[in-house]
């Protein structure tokens, strides 16, 4: 099972929160934060609780949102050179998708600041794509990662490395 915790902006489009505070979910990289992006078309910025690994992918229709997210994060792991092992484990994992409340403070203001970051490289050139985007973004140092690996994309594969070995 995949906990995303997400925004009340996110969650008055998406649906009702489901998940308790105590849920972990059984993925390997854990939960994941999302907020929405008032893009034209809507967005949705997902970051993960460990990695802050970003994923972007359309709102729209939000009544399937849940059913997408594990797609849309299996193919930028696979960017990234993710196992493929370890994609597809993650991907039966995220079959089930409950949404919950967000409940770290410091996650939630990476993610603020790789929304900004996203508005950004969108404004400047609109036409790259959400996965592009979201790989240009896992390089952005974030102060959670200064003691570690820096970047999200650093910590994906130092926290890959440690789930294989």
């Amino acid at each position: 099972m995949l906990i995303v915790r997400a925004t009340k902006k996110l969650l008055r489009l998406a649906g009702p929160s489901t998940a308790r505070d105590n849920d972990r979910g059984t993925t390997l990289l854990g939960p994941w934060y999302a907020t929405v992006l008032f893009w034209r078309p809507r967005v949705v910025l997902l970051v993960n609780e460990v990695t802050l690994l970003p994923v972007l992918l359309p709102l729209a229709p939000a009544a399937t949102l849940t059913s997408r997210i594990a797609e849309q994060i299996s193919t930028v792991l696979t960017a990234h050179q993710t196992p493929v092992t370890v994609v597809n484990q993650e991907r039966r994992h995220m079959q089930t998708v409950e949404l919950g409340v967000t409940a770290n403070r410091s996650v939630v203001g990476v993610m603020t600041e790789l929304a900004r970051l996203a508005e950004i490289h969108h404004h400047n050139d609109p036409t790259v794509g959400l996965v592009e985007l979201a790989v240009r973004l896992a390089t952005t140092p974030c102060s959670p990662l200064y003691s570690r690996n820096v970047s999200p994309d650093r910590e994906l594969t130092a926290t890959l490395q440690a789930i294989t070995t």
